[in-house]
């Protein structure tokens, strides 16, 4: 490999830089890092795919960086490859930042030819550099970046080591042109397809390349630049190369390039014995086996039961209610305001039954705030360590029966931290119909991380025997709502392909800077909604409205449920958060207005109940209004109808905890 040189640094504040990458190689922890908050999302025009663009900081200077979706190849297959394609094709760019994964070189080469062959400006960061360590690879960066003509950096993306580097990607101006040569027959009609092709900001030879391989997704621009004459002759072109191979010629493309990458790989990467991590490989392994994975879920279950439902709701939260803002701040609050407002409107809303400080920021700060942040240093945990994809594949058989595959479980377990984001991760289901499904069960009882940290910590204050039975019941309508959802709905599933990341002890340091951003968005999403929706509670009260509402609703509630009428305003205001509704089931519970079977019908149905307003407006903007119409007029009788089942099968059984 080798190219040429073009001197251009003058003009690079005023175009892009782009990252390109498979998925899982750290793209976005870069782009993070860089950015951080000068970042926006946005859907790329005429797709549902999101990009992030952002200024990249190095000092004081600010400087254009865009993060494209992750690809296998850019002949694409995917509506994330066609806009990657689409970015490098139509957007100012200056400059690529390849993003390799250190461990699977091979995979991450494929890519880079063909951004060579598109003569783009580009640099390789050789990222996870630590992980190839751990598993006994080395690279030889100088024999890599001599034959690729290439600059590469190693870098460890979680730990921001080498990332200052990266400022060179930016200034990158050298061309690059690639020696890759393909049969004589293929070369003949890249020759003859070239002269035809505008001039555009990738390389006339990656684009006949493309057109000779047949990509599709090329017609619609193919059609904006030519004639239909003109078509006629590329399309003449393409069929003529076609008949002298009995394989496609994208496929026969494509091998010269695997065969290439092989003598790259044979060349730069050495493998030495594995003499650690042993334990850590055993672990991964058995973490996925069908039998034994089982006892170690169970025991992941238990530690979080422990740590965020015992710990986390009950010790901190004892001190931050009891100590902190019931013998300090609340009392300290209502002199304040009493003494300005001794009675009245003002002071009702301040520090009355529905105030903003003792129901508000009591409820935010005092019990939510703990619990979401004991379960988010949990769930960064579960993150770095890299079960997660483990848990995919130990349970895709059983997520076959519901007309899904494994690689569902991450927007599931992505849910019991924010069902609204887990929602827009379903984009990496490949059908609609399994898009479709998770979507109905993220919305039905996936709890989000706020609402199942209170559960927790309302059922870690009953039993372990209450917890185990709210989770099995959960899990048993999601599979038979999943089950019969796939019987239901028409459609195709898809293969079950995901990459396996090394077992690896997480680094504290990356689990609190995770948790400190995820409080941070808590803080900065949720506490206004807890805020508006005490406002909301206050106005019915004043209003006599919840009153009235507590009235039409006690057939359903205190009929059905067997529940206080209070817990009617848990599920009224649980639409607009879910954790707000469990809130206020949690200050019923500590009240003692709830038996333990009332506490399990009660977050049984609260657990089913309808989405919140966030996770609704993102079900429209995914699923559509009328899908999501559908699944929330399905959600709602059918928790109502759960939860009254429910209550009748412990009463008649007479459970007791």
């Amino acid at each position: 490999m080798n190219h040429s040189h073009k001197d251009e640094h003058s003009d690079y504040k005023d175009k892009w830089l782009v990252l390109i990458g498979n998925p899982n190689v750290g793209k976005s922890v870069i782009f993070g890092a860089l950015t951080g908050r000068y970042a926006t999302v946005s859907n790329y025009p005429g797709t549902s795919v999101e990009i992030s663009k952002g200024m990249a900081r190095f000092g004081t200077k600010r400087l254009g960086i865009i993060d494209s979706p992750g690809v296998n190849s850019l002949i694409p297959m995917s509506e994330d490859e066609r806009v990657t394609r689409d970015i490098l094709i139509n957007e100012d760019i200056g400059s690529a930042l390849q993003v390799m994964d250190s461990k699977n070189l091979r995979r991450s080469l494929l890519i880079t030819l063909q951004l060579l062959e598109m003569g783009l400006p580009m640099t390789l960061a050789l990222n996870m550099y630590d992980e190839a360590g751990e598993r006994g690879i080395t690279v030889n960066i100088d024999e890599l970046s001599k034959t690729l003509g290439l600059k590469v950096i190693p870098t460890i993306a979680t730990q921001r080591w080498n990332l200052d580097k990266l400022q060179d990607a930016f200034y990158n101006r050298e061309l690059t042109v690639s020696t890759l040569s393909y049969p004589s027959a293929i070369e003949d009609g890249i020759k003859a397809v070239e002269p035809m092709l505008p001039k555009e900001r990738i390389s006339a030879r990656s684009l006949a390349i493309m057109v000779l391989s047949n990509d599709a997704t090329l017609s619609s621009w193919l059609e904006k630049k030519f004639g239909s004459e003109d078509l006629k002759k590329i399309e003449e072109i393409r069929r003529n190369v076609q008949t002298r191979f009995q394989e496609p010629v994208g496929y026969v493309i494509n091998r010269v390039r695997l065969k290439t990458v092989d003598s790259i790989v044979e060349k730069v990467v050495t493998q030495e014995a594995l003499k650690k991590s042993r334990i850590s490989t055993v672990i991964g392994s058995l973490s996925m086996h069908p039998v034994w994975g089982i006892p170690i879920l169970i025991g992941v279950l238990l530690f979080m039961y422990e740590f965020v439902g015992v710990f986390g709701a009950g010790t901190s939260v004892d001190f931050l209610e009891e100590k902190v803002f019931g013998a300090y701040l609340n009392p300290w609050a209502a002199r304040v305001v009493e003494y300005v407002f001794p009675s009245g409107l003002i002071h009702d809303f301040i520090v009355g039954p529905y105030g903003i400080v003792t129901m508000a920021f009591t409820y935010a700060i005092a019990i939510v705030l703990p619990i979401v942040s004991f379960f988010f240093i949990f769930f960064s945990f579960l993150e770095d360590s890299g079960y997660l994809p483990r848990l995919a594949v130990m349970v895709d058989k059983i997520f076959k029966l519901m007309g899904l595959n494994g690689k569902a479980v991450l927007p599931m377990v992505l849910g019991l931290g924010c069902d609204t984001m887990a929602t827009m991760t379903t984009r990496i289901l490949e059908t609609k119909k399994e898009r479709m499904i998770v979507t109905l069960l993220l919305a039905l009882g996936v709890p989000c991380s706020a609402q199942l940290g209170v559960i927790l910590g309302m059922l870690g204050a009953v039993s372990l025997k209450a917890t185990i039975i709210w989770a099995g019941m959960v899990i048993a309508v999601l599979f038979l709502v999943g089950f019969l959802a796939s019987k239901v709905l028409k459609g195709q599933t898809s293969d079950f392909i995901l990459e396996i990341p090394p077992m690896r002890m997480p680094q504290f340091s990356n689990i609190a800077l995770k948790t400190l951003v995820r409080v941070e968005w808590y803080l900065k999403e949720a506490v206004p909604l807890f805020i508006l929706g005490t406002v909301f509670l206050f106005v019915l009260d004043k209003t006599n409205s919840l009153k009235t509402l507590e009235r039409a609703a006690s057939p359903l509630i205190v009929g059905l449920l067997d529940l206080p009428v209070e817990a009617t305003q848990a599920f009224i205001i649980g639409f607009l958060r879910r954790d707000y509704g469990a809130a206020g089931l949690l200050a019923l519970q500590k009240d003692g207005m709830l038996d333990p079977i009332q506490v399990l019908v009660s977050l049984v149905t609260m657990t089913l109940f309808v989405p919140c307003i966030a996770n609704f407006f993102m079900m429209i903007k995914e699923r559509g209004l009328k899908a999501t119409l559908w699944m929330s007029a399905f959600i709602f009788p059918f928790a109502i109808a759960v939860g009254a089942l429910f209550n009748f099968v412990l009463r008649a059984l007479n459970v007791s905890f």
